[in-house]
């Protein structure tokens, strides 16, 4: 069927111009968006981009969303609530959830995949009323995530969080989790405790080799190292998503569970710090509808393997 020939519908066009790419021209991504059918919706402030949405429910069929991962995840609450599909232009840094879904990275391509695409049910995760996309921790990840300021990610992109990462390893310290989940009550010490929704993460990480971001299971794993210098040894399996077969690696599936630490610890959730231990995780099902090739690829691999 032709352009022309689709029903016009009115699409909620929302930019985070403080993501890496967010400032970049949209007049190219805006003609490819209506010369597919949609009709564009751009409120002058949309910095609260939970409100917004919220706002313009009523009056538009689905929302284009503009920026990483951190975007995604600030919308995720609104588009819960007003059901509304939505489809991603990937303009930050790592933009994993493009990844998991296997949608181009570049703006232009990912834009005319929306008018098209097919609706996508995929999971969200929760922790303590908050929900994430791809991937929260507690530990190392959490602490990068407190040093990364965002005109870092904006300057360097991947590189910034490698750089980052490694000045930060020297300094990480293992700590005491209690872990409780499927009737189970497990207390370790690790550096990094990760929950897992999708499948990507940090920049092209992998959660685990099958994880999907539809297959209603949470994937946790804990870094139980010795010495920081064995996360290097680890990243090309945390790259694959393999790294649950190291005998200093803890990682099983589970739908629910709780962490707790002796003091409250950060929880890191899509690169924003968003709660504190004890945490509440679980797994919300089909729980948000995004535009997206039925069977896409699962995403590309990362530019830089990070450990986080």
């Amino acid at each position: 069927m032709s352009a022309g020939a689709q029903s016009q519908r009115r699409a909620l066009f929302l930019v985070n111009a403080k993501a890496r790419n967010g400032g970049a021209p949209l007049d190219a991504i805006r003609t490819i968006l209506r010369e597919g059918g949609l009709e564009l919706v751009e409120p002058e402030d949309s910095a609260d981009c939970h409100a917004v949405i919220g706002r313009h429910a009523g009056s538009v069929d689905l929302v284009v969303l503009g920026g990483g991962d951190g975007t995604m995840n600030a919308a995720s609450q609104a588009l819960v609530e007003t059901k509304l599909p939505f489809g991603i232009l990937p303009l930050g840094t790592a933009n994993d959830l493009a990844r998991s879904l296997g949608l181009p990275l570049d703006p232009e391509a990912a834009a005319r995949v929306i008018p098209t695409a097919p609706e996508k049910a995929i999971d969200l995760g929760w922790v303590n009323g908050h929900y994430y996309f791809n991937v929260a921790s507690v530990g190392f990840s959490a602490d990068l995530a407190s040093e990364l300021t965002a005109e870092a990610k904006k300057a360097w992109g991947t590189v910034g969080y490698a750089i980052a990462a490694f000045r930060l390893l020297r300094r990480a310290r293992p700590f005491t989790i209690t872990i409780e989940h499927d009737g189970r009550t497990e207390k370790v010490t690790t550096i990094q405790a990760s929950v897992g929704n999708g499948r990507h993460y940090g920049g092209g990480m992998t959660v685990q080799e099958d994880a999907t971001v539809d297959d209603g299971r949470l994937d946790f794993y804990s870094l139980e190292v010795a010495h920081w210098w064995r996360l290097i040894a680890l990243l090309p399996a945390l790259r694959r998503g393999t790294h649950g077969k190291a005998a200093d690696v803890r990682a099983f599936e589970t739908t629910e569970l709780v962490l707790k630490t002796r003091k409250p610890r950060a929880v890191n959730t899509d690169g924003e710090l968003t709660t504190w231990t004890p945490a509440h995780f679980k797994v919300v099902p089909k729980a948000v509808r995004v535009l997206a090739p039925p069977d896409g690829a699962p995403g590309s691999s990362a530019r830089f393997p990070l450990p986080f």
